[in-house]
């Protein structure tokens, strides 16, 4: 077989499939074998644990005021709000960022999860200004393209450009108007608790395609799976006559988590390991001991609080003695894997929008990752980069465990792409696919208002971070907000005042 010009594009797959180590405490008795050694991302420890082997858990070490453990956006923003304190924040991949990561191309950013924010979300919007970002403005619609045709502001006047029959047009109007009429805020735990697809009952078809499509990338699941409440009110702004009050920066909210670790790290390097796998949380009546892997050493060390800012299936794993119901309540959340591709161009391919939908390929969407920059006085585009979202089911999660089937997913993007509109066909220079196995929470029916009330209540001495603590929809903005709040809830314990019951409403 001769080779052809798509023979020489490179491939880079970053990313691990495995976004924590979840470990049965049970495993980590007193033994005398000698200490495993891990390396990178390969998550030995992880498999060493779940084939059965047996830690010995290593006296203390070292003391601190606050253990954090993840490095995310939540992770990083309650260790900069726990700056005055003797803290440790532990992050097992070797970068700091979690699932709003910033990449870059010969000093070109571009995004591996997280996009934009909101400014009516002022946990993030404002926070952003605090460590001194400027939000920039989108100041776009979303657009789709359909049958190889671009529909810019679909939602608003766009939904008479559609490339479809005039009954079908008709059909999607009429469903935005239904839903536009709905009181969210009278109806909000009826909502909740119904599948958004019982509402689109006697559309067309095309309508529910294009939400199964725009659901997974936002919220990890389809109009069967999805809260009503949440995509209800999704609509409710995309298709509001007002464009909607988007901001990011280049390379999306992982700007964010950048700035928070340039910051932190001049000063707090000592408190801050990454390449550090946490195997065990376990409370005590004066202070909680925390285990974990970094470099070829199992460690212990003791905390007076640990805020948990990782996902609720890594958390229920490792903490100890969580009630029989909270925990449950962890088990119930489910989480899709989520590939990000960057298809990197050396010349302008597309310019024309910054987030487009694509029902019926690979990918659901993709950003122009430059949008805000890309008028700005003086600035020249050198290469063109867009960020395609690649959601995946729950069941196909085993495709991101070897580099060539991970590899295969990118080359089903690049070929949807080329297909997807006239003058789509280029080859880019380079394709980076950036892989999670669980960085999505499914926003499905009572998630926000019976499961996630119960997931974020205090523990004693262990408080509850994550976006996964807030809801109802996994967001930049719900991640700041649950660690101010588990922060908050760790310094009056601290401070040896007594928790509130139910701690942390939603917001």
């Amino acid at each position: 077989m001769g080779t052809n010009r798509r023979d020489f594009i490179k491939y880079v797959v970053a990313g691990s499939i495995a976004a924590g180590c979840p470990v049965d405490l049970s495993l980590l008795a007193a033994e005398t074998s000698p200490q495993p050694a891990v390396e990178g991302e390969d998550n030995r420890i992880c498999h060493q644990v779940r084939d059965g082997k047996v830690f010995t858990l290593p006296p203390a070490t070292a003391h601190h005021d606050i253990v954090i453990v993840g490095g995310g956006v939540s992770g990083l923003t309650a260790a900069y709000l726990t700056r005055h304190l003797n803290f440790l924040l532990l992050e097992k991949e070797p970068h700091w960022g979690g699932n709003a990561y910033l990449m870059e191309y010969d000093g070109n950013a571009f995004a591996t999860g997280s996009a934009f924010l909101t400014k009516s979300e002022p946990a993030a919007f404002s926070f952003a200004k605090e460590i001194g970002l400027e939000p920039l403005p989108v100041h776009d619609r979303d657009a789709t393209i359909i049958q190889g045709e671009w529909i810019p502001n679909t939602w608003t006047d766009g939904l008479d450009k559609l490339p479809y029959p005039a009954t079908v047009r008709e059909g999607f109007k009429k469903f935005k108007k239904e839903i536009l009429a709905i009181d969210v805020a009278k109806r909000s735990k009826e909502l909740d608790n119904i599948p958004f697809s019982s509402f689109m009952k006697g559309f067309p078809a095309e309508v529910k395609e294009w939400w199964d499509n725009y659901g997974p990338s936002n919220w990890g699941a389809t109009s069967e799976q999805t809260a009503a409440r949440l995509a209800i009110d999704e609509l409710q702004d995309i298709g509001s006559d007002e464009i909607p009050d988007f901001y990011t920066w280049s390379g999306g909210l992982g700007a964010i988590t950048k700035r928070l670790a340039d910051l932190l790290q001049p000063n707090f390097a000592d408190g801050m390991l990454s390449g550090a796998t946490t195997v065990a949380v376990v409370p005590g009546k004066k202070e909680v001991q925390v285990t974990y892997m970094h470099g070829a050493e199992l460690k212990t060390v003791t905390a007076r609080a640990v805020v948990m800012a990782t996902p609720k299936f890594i958390t229920r794993r490792i903490v100890q003695g969580l009630p029989e119901k909270q925990s449950d309540a962890m088990h119930k959340i489910h989480y899709i894997p989520y590939p990000v591709v960057n298809l990197i161009f050396d010349k302008r391919v597309f310019n024309k929008s910054y987030d487009t939908w694509c029902p019926g390929n690979t990918f659901t969407d993709f950003i122009v990752a430059d949008w805000v920059v890309r008028n700005q006085p003086g600035y020249q585009q050198k290469y063109n980069i867009l960020t395609c979202y690649t959601p995946m089911k729950e069941d196909d999660r085993g495709y991101l465990l070897t580099e060539g089937s991970t590899r295969k997913i990118a080359v089903n993007v690049l070929r949807d792409f080329q297909k997807l509109f006239p003058g789509s066909n280029v080859d880019p220079i380079e394709v980076h696919i950036y892989r999670r196995g669980h960085p999505l929470y499914m926003s499905t029916p009572g998630l926000y208002t019976t499961i996630q009330p119960l997931v974020r209540e205090p523990m004693d001495r262990v408080f509850f971070a994550n976006t996964d603590s807030e809801g109802p929809e996994s967001t930049t903005n719900k991640g700041i907000l649950a660690a101010r709040r588990a922060v908050k809830e760790a310094e009056r314990r601290l401070a040896g005042r007594p928790m509130p019951q139910h701690a942390g409403a939603a917001g």
